[in-house]
């Protein structure tokens, strides 16, 4: 049996709305209508998803489950319940497996929480952005500013062993009391897990819109900076430590392994809608709308598109995403022009270099706010592509 991490990732497509930043493959009730899509069809398909990727994978426990979307906690405790089911009949879990479901404030309850508990979650992430009510009204966010807080205090009361709480900061509007107020109300949470990201104005989305029309700013690069720094210097105060550019855990065992498996060349399979997959090599996408997919697996297979990446592409990736964790990339990946390079990263602040001494590449804070910069730098001074 491999020793590679196996990972299953579960793509919940529903929302109550859509929020004004997201782009994530999500469809609400009205969008939906007339579709056939509901909750029970998507179960159904999403069965006969773990059967193929069982006949397709063999005997391989799971390491860690995802459920993700989307809003998972808008299908309820049952039917996550019935997922997390399914992936133990296909495959087992493996002892000690991390089992995580997002959830959004205003779809949870201690009813909820203690389902999951029962079900054997493990974890659960709180989508809670801010405690500023403005900025929530600027994401278009349906819950309250101390419902976040709340929830991931019953979610713990319940026995949820790990909670999340993620926030979005650089919003338009946001002022700096704003976002000190959001890190203290999450620490106030009690959390073991913090994950923070500067908020990105994607093409298509309602809030590039409103951008485009002048009724917002662009959020600022250097006001985006300079809140990381802060959230950074809140957290690591309070005890948690960064793991990755934009997590942060107050243990190691809190830290999250699903997402670690992403980054250090894990296998996982991708189930429903839009989902994503990569085993050895080969990596794959199911079709997006709900009520095709659904058709797409009663007929065989959900898979849209797929590509076999290269040596390059691997490298990349090991480059790109092994440099954003705390531990670093080992020196031995990369050939000497880009060793030459990344002492000349460490010169400039942006490497750790007594690390470097070490044998590893590790940012530091200034190299964290441009960690794009740095990975490029390596990449475009590698001569050759190790293997």
């Amino acid at each position: 049996m491999s020793r590679t991490p196996f990972g299953i990732y579960v793509h919940v497509p529903f929302c109550a709305s859509r929020c004004g930043y997201c782009d994530f493959n999500t469809y609400t009730a009205s969008e939906l209508a007339g579709s056939g899509s509901s909750p029970d069809g998507w179960l159904e398909a999403v069965r006969r998803e773990l059967a193929l990727a069982r006949r397709t994978v063999g005997d391989r426990a799971v390491d860690t489950v995802f459920v993700g979307g989307g809003t998972p906690s808008l299908i309820g405790a049952a039917r996550l319940g019935t997922v997390l089911d399914a992936i133990r009949d296909e495959f087992g879990l493996a002892p000690g497996a991390e089992v995580t479901t997002e959830s959004n404030p205003e779809s949870t309850s201690p009813e909820f929480f203690a389902g999951l508990v029962g079900a054997g979650f493990t974890r659960v992430s709180l989508g809670m952005q801010s405690a500023a009510p403005h900025v929530l009204r600027v994401l278009e966010r349906r819950h309250t500013p101390g419902r976040a807080v709340e929830a991931a205090r019953e979610a713990a009361a319940a026995g949820i062993a790990h909670v999340n709480l993620d926030l979005i900061y650089a919003t338009p509007g946001e002022t700096t009391d704003d976002l000190r107020a959001s890190v203290e109300a999450v620490l106030a949470a009690g959390v073991d897990h913090v994950s923070a990201y500067s908020l990105i104005v994607e093409d298509g989305t309602a809030l590039a819109r409103r951008v485009a029309r002048g009724e917002l700013p662009a959020p600022d690069d250097d006001v985006a900076a300079e809140r990381y720094e802060l959230i950074d210097d809140l957290l690591t105060a309070a005890g948690l430590h960064w793991y990755e550019v934009s997590n942060w855990a107050r243990t190691p065992e809190a830290e999250c392994r699903h997402n670690l498996g992403y980054w250090l060349d894990g296998d996982w399979w991708g189930v429903g809608p839009g989902a994503h997959s990569h085993l050895a090599g080969r990596r794959w996408w199911n079709v997006k709308h709900p009520a095709r997919y659904a058709a797409a697996v009663a007929e065989g297979s959900p898979e849209a598109d797929h590509e076999v990446l290269t040596a390059a592409d691997r490298h990349t990736e090991r480059v790109m995403l092994r440099l954003r964790l705390a531990e670093g990339l080992d020196l031995a990946l990369l050939d000497d022009p880009a060793r030459r390079e990344a002492g000349r990263a460490a010169a400039d602040g942006l490497l750790d270099a007594a690390a470097l001494d070490r044998g590893r590449a590790i940012l530091t804070r200034l190299g964290r706010l441009l960690a794009d910069r740095v990975v490029q730098d390596l990449l475009l001074a590698s001569e050759s592509t190790p293997a």
